[in-house]
């Protein structure tokens, strides 16, 4: 078989900044085996695997490592390829997946994801957490992922986590830490070796929790943050109901065709 694949880079305004997601689009879904085997010869965190049906699109997303349930910047990808390749100028796309129906709506250069809402709920702190993170933990809460308040941006920004030791730790896909920001309403990094990802560079479906974690919080619907990796990248925020908005830019680094 082959599929036409692109590497986006999303959440950022230019490439070798944000996250790079790989991009399959496909006419049918190989089997499981060979999209995992896609996703680890990329060896990007997500690859996204996009089937248009019924004037909609079916997607599925891996890591080098896994199949997951919902991936952000590697949806926000796939729509930026839809808009410029498979539909051009194409405005609103939607997308079925493991967690339902998502959309994706562009304006200009501007690509904002529609995603379920994932509130964490407050949970005991996991022994050994402020060791693996090498900082001092306010509290822990989970949703798919566990989310770790941290005192300060500065924080954040300045750990060096265990790898080795965080893979073992118990509840959650992945480990998000977080606190309020100094520029932008809050600020996070996203962990997550257990799936084959030691840290990803930004995270889409991070803020389905941290949303609606952050509005709480702040007594406000619509926030910006920052995902403070050594890639970066900005992302609008907003919480609608049982929903969440997430916006951001993204750029081109790669077209070309798998063969398998």
């Amino acid at each position: 078989m082959n599929c036409t694949y692109y590497v986006v880079d999303a959440f950022a305004g230019r490439v070798f900044k944000g996250n790079p997601a790989g991009v399959c689009i496909l006419n049918e879904f190989p089997g499981r085996e060979a999209m995992r085997n896609i996703a680890a010869e990329n060896n990007l965190s997500e690859t996204a695997f996009v089937v248009k049906r019924n004037g909609c699109y079916d997607i599925r997303w891996f890591t080098p490592a896994e199949e997951v349930d919902l991936c952000g910047h590697a949806t926000l990808g796939s729509a930026y390829a839809i808009s410029r390749f498979v539909e051009p100028g194409a405005e609103k796309m939607e997308f079925h997946s493991m967690s339902g129906t998502l959309f994706a709506e562009r304006r200009g250069d501007v690509f904002t994801l529609d995603f379920p809402s994932r509130p964490p709920k407050p949970v005991e702190t996991p022994d050994g957490l402020p060791e693996v993170l090498g900082a001092g933990v306010r509290e822990t809460f989970l949703s798919r992922d566990l989310v770790v308040l941290l005192d300060s941006e500065r924080q954040v920004r300045n750990l060096k986590p265990d790898f080795a030791k965080m893979g073992n730790l118990k509840g959650g896909m992945g480990v998000l830490v977080t606190a309020k920001g100094e520029s932008t309403d809050f600020v996070s990094r996203c962990f997550f070796p257990a799936v084959g990802v030691q840290e990803d560079p930004v995270t889409g479906s991070a803020h389905c929790s941290l949303i609606p974690f952050w509005a709480e919080r702040l007594g406000k619907s619509r926030m910006t943050a920052a995902q403070l990796s050594a890639r970066g990248g900005l992302l609008s925020c907003e919480l609608c109901g049982d929903r969440v908005k997430i916006g951001g830019r993204a750029a081109l680094y790669l077209t070309g065709e798998i063969t398998f």
